[in-house]
């Protein structure tokens, strides 16, 4: 897989090295909070598994993540993905930092690597990523990563039993500027 490189950050192929790290900062209640998929609490052992299984995706062709570590250390600070087919040209982006990384640009730093790479490496017309309507520091991202509003999805998803709203931000590859 390709890595991608910005002023301060490495996104790398996630490997299982990286578990221990992954199973930390997951572990965080403020990190599973603002996810669909990150349990709470965190199952020992649980990111190797999580691992395993989003490689396996990986070489299917499902899913393509990274690992999101700093140039600094090389120090893993969070995860980044991008998933879709060509069939209609368009993907989503998700996203997590560890809490200690939070109000860094980290993230912004890394969507935006990573809609750069959906468009020029991988085709794509539309790019666009979802988040919980009271998770402000990712809409944030979307927006300072040049995504634009397009709106809330009412009680699209489930999250710990209740139905959550979910805001959508897009990006085109016209309005994209790289």
């Amino acid at each position: 897989m390709k890595t991608l490189e910005t002023s301060r950050l490495i996104l790398r192929s996630l490997t299982l090295d990286d578990a221990a790290r992954v199973e930390e900062y997951a572990s965080d209640y403020d990190v599973a909070k603002t996810t669909l998929n990150i349990p709470h609490p965190y199952p020992e052992g649980g990111a190797r598994e999580f691992i395993t299984g989003i490689l396996e995706a990986e070489r299917n062709g499902k899913i393509t993540i990274f690992a999101i570590t700093r140039k600094e250390d090389s120090g893993l600070i969070g995860l980044i993905n991008i998933t879709g087919t060509n069939a209609n040209r368009r993907a989503e982006i998700g996203y997590w930092i560890g809490k200690p990384f939070w109000g860094n640009g980290y993230g912004t730093e890394a969507a935006s690597a990573v809609i750069k790479y959906g468009f020029e490496e991988l085709n794509h017309n539309r790019i666009y990523a979802l988040a919980f309507t009271d998770n402000p520091g990712s809409w944030r991202i979307m927006e300072k990563s040049g995504m634009k509003h397009e709106g809330i999805l009412r009680q699209h998803a489930i999250r710990d039993g209740r139905p959550v709203d979910l805001t959508c931000y897009a990006i085109l590859r016209e309005e994209y500027t790289g």
